[in-house]
């Protein structure tokens, strides 16, 4: 398998990549600045669209089989109503968390194309359904329901390509982000992760769920 993991230089996404080179797959990692002797790794920053291009460009002609967006940040954590939430936060956390995943998606259509069975993993949260809306973090949530929107929509359009689309909460997971109580390390996620993106498939494709396939109301 060929795929290409954005954000994948820490955390989940180091994890999913180094267990997918471990497996025997062909795997790109990106990050805006690779560490240097990181074998494999290109420089992709999905706010910026001169790096969108250059990665496609970089990539022209080449079939991908799995394209995972993973790049997240999470900037309102532990904000308070009437003080946190600021205007640049609420750009920041979209020019990543949605715009930047789909402008990545759309640069790299044609070589999903290329793939006899393309896929694209979205990893959201949890926290993007709207039943399950037990108040704060209003920046990261908004974000992550509305790329749960964007990969439900890109499902539907891209059926009839064969293109696959699934949207996945990675669990609590001991990241920066998740901080050191969370519920399961980088390994347990990654490893789950890649267990649904092997089994998504067309008739599943839209599909929203944990690292451990249990589905998500929306």
């Amino acid at each position: 398998m060929k795929a290409l993991i954005t954000g994948a230089n820490r955390g989940i996404g180091r994890a999913m990549h180094d267990q997918m080179k471990a497996r025997g797959d062909d795997v790109i990692g990106t990050a805006r600045r690779p560490a240097e002797g990181d074998a494999g790794f290109v420089t992709l920053d999905v706010t910026n669209t001169d790096s969108i291009e250059a990665l496609k460009a970089q990539l022209q002609g080449h079939a991908l089989d799995l394209l995972v967006c993973n790049s997240g940040v999470y900037l309102d954590k532990g904000d308070a109503l009437e003080t946190g939430y600021s205007e640049q936060a609420w750009a920041d956390s979209f020019a990543v968390n949605v715009t930047g995943v789909f402008l990545t998606i759309r640069a790299l259509l044609p070589n999903l194309r290329k793939s006899s069975a393309g896929k694209i993993a979205i990893i959201s949260s949890h926290m993007a359904s709207s039943e399950r809306a037990p108040g704060g973090a209003y920046i990261y949530r908004a974000s992550k329901a509305a790329v749960l929107n964007l990969g439900r929509n890109l499902a539907v359009d891209l059926t009839p390509e064969n293109i696959a689309v699934g949207i996945y909460h990675p669990g609590w997971v001991q990241t920066d982000m998740g901080g050191a109580a969370a519920d399961i390390t980088v390994e347990q996620s990654a490893a789950g992760l890649l267990e649904r993106f092997d089994t998504l498939s067309m008739p599943t494709t839209g599909v929203f769920e944990t690292y451990d396939g249990v589905a998500l109301p929306f």
